[in-house]
């Protein structure tokens, strides 16, 4: 699996409109989110945009009238997480799409199983070769380096509700005969209210082949703090695939962000690399300058874009749990 920061052939994005996750007063600043998000990508790369019918389709045509290189495909879904639900692409000396079975992140919501299939339709849809290892995996609950690391979570990936028949050394073979992955580098937990039980894209996410960021709560009172000084404890002694130290970067987490009587999973971490751009969340929090900063000086050669997702995380997600690379059959 190529690193995110490899040149793509596309992005993939599943057009918004699930009442139950963005009911009206926040559906409307989730598309405003979602237009900037499409048109920042769509400087560097095409993005595929999967919309439920014609009249959708002729509706967010109208709202991106201004953007081109955009491709529609009329592929039902039930929800946006197309990082989960969707293929993962992986190169060679070509390109091929893994399709993992979705089980909506442990069986949580029955409403949005329909999405496995969704996956499955736009792996179809690509025409290239295809892998299906009957394996419970979304593509949130890992991040890689494209030399063979990978950043998971035990939460997640041990988590009994996805392939409770398989030990800790089993998943391990399967993320290297499927991904690479060679080296693997277990965190602990997630962020609070991350519904996806420990997603690492919402804590620490590879930025070169040697180099992580990872968010940090500098509040000893907050629920995450534990959490996130524990990864960061494990992530200080970790090593690559060639057995040298990473080099850490730290952003704190931005301030508690409650939706109804949920906590929210609010984080930096879950930014999107483009080939011309790197979107980051900001949640309109004094942390956000700080964010956006540091992480344009981990990628000088993109421009860093701040999309507002104060509505978006009301769906206990970000923009990379809304977007999955197609990567580029160059080198």
């Amino acid at each position: 699996m190529p690193a995110e920061w490899e040149r793509h052939e596309a992005t993939w994005l599943a057009w918004p409109k699930d009442p139950l996750t963005f009911p009206s007063g926040v559906i409307e600043k989730v598309e405003v989110a979602y237009a900037k998000i499409i048109g920042s990508l769509a400087r560097g790369e095409r993005v595929d945009l999967l919309v439920d019918d014609q009249s959708t389709e002729v509706r967010v045509r109208r709202l991106l009238e201004s953007t081109s290189n955009v491709v529609f495909h009329r592929i039902k879904t039930a929800d946006v997480w197309i990082r989960d639900y969707g293929p993962i692409f992986v190169r060679n000396s070509d390109v091929a799409a893994i399709k993992w079975r979705f089980n909506a992140w442990g069986n949580k919501y029955e409403e949005l199983l329909p999405d496995d299939r969704s996956g499955l339709d736009v792996a179809l849809s690509t025409g290239l070769r295809l892998f299906e290892p009957g394996f419970v995996l979304e593509g949130g609950s890992i991040d890689v380096n494209g030399m063979g690391a990978c950043l998971l979570t035990e939460q997640c990936l041990l988590n009994r509700n996805r392939n409770p028949h398989l030990s800790r050394t089993q998943i391990e073979g399967i993320l290297r005969d499927y991904l690479g992955v060679t080296n693997p580098v277990w965190l602990g937990r997630g962020v609070v209210g991350d519904d996806t039980d420990g997603h690492v894209d919402d804590v620490a996410r590879f930025t070169s082949e040697r180099s992580v960021l990872c968010v940090t709560e500098p509040d000893r009172s907050d629920e995450n703090y534990q959490a996130l000084a524990e990864n960061l404890q494990l992530l200080s002694k970790a090593r690559d695939q060639d057995g040298r130290m990473l080099e850490l970067t730290k952003v704190p987490m931005p301030r508690k962000k409650v939706g109804g009587v949920d906590r929210l999973p609010a984080t930096y971490a879950n930014f999107y690399i483009g080939n011309a751009t790197v979107l980051v969340p900001t949640f309109g929090d004094e942390n956000d300058s700080k964010a956006l900063s540091t992480i344009a000086g981990l990628f000088p050669t993109r421009q860093t874009i701040g999309v507002d997702c104060e509505a978006l995380v009301y769906g206990f997600g970000g923009i990379h749990c809304v977007t999955q690379q197609q990567p580029s059959a160059g080198l």
